[in-house]
């Protein structure tokens, strides 16, 4: 299943829903860890943040595996894979409101890679499309948390579109 919100009490809300105990949780854009606090506490979580407020709050969670670093980065989907291939539930929040193409990719790069049963996004632009688009008839749907279309696609490969959107990730 794959859900969008972008108030972040539903955002939270679905997220516990979803998530069980046991479950491994791979959490991008964290930030000061206040949804992953209502995680239980013996899931699997990894999170990543690349704001500098994310480092000293997610060292108090001592259950948490943080990863400091830029989702968009290939070099931090490469450190996530390291530690677990698969995961139960994706969680995604890079801001709410902006980006919905970066936030799409990313989803993207995550989801086809670790095949979530369960993805919830929270970001508004993505949340207006889904709302405003009319459908044209065609059934193609998924009901994992990843697009059937890219079930056999493995880690994808670095995306060079980050670069003409994103000039700070380059290097």
């Amino acid at each position: 299943m794959i859900k969008l919100s972008y108030n972040i009490k539903n955002y939270r809300n679905d997220l516990m829903d979803l998530v069980q105990s046991g479950d491994t949780v791979i959490e991008l854009g964290c930030h000061t860890g206040g949804t992953t606090k209502l995680f239980p506490r013996d899931c699997r979580i990894i999170a990543a943040d690349n704001s500098p407020e994310a480092i000293d709050e997610m060292a108090k969670l001592g259950y948490v595996d943080f990863i400091s670093g830029d989702v968009r980065l290939h070099e931090v989907l490469a450190e996530i894979f390291k530690k677990i291939q698969t995961c139960d539930v994706l969680a995604i929040d890079l801001g709410g409101g902006y980006h919905p193409d970066t936030v799409f990719k990313v989803f993207y790069i995550y989801s086809s890679t670790f095949k979530p049963k369960h993805t919830v996004i929270r970001n508004r632009g993505l949340l207006e499309f889904v709302n405003s688009a009319g459908i044209s008839g065609e059934d193609i749907s998924s009901d994992d948390g990843y697009l059937e279309t890219y079930h056999d696609s493995g880690i994808p490969p670095l995306i060079k579109e980050f670069d003409f959107w994103t000039p700070s990730l380059k290097k």
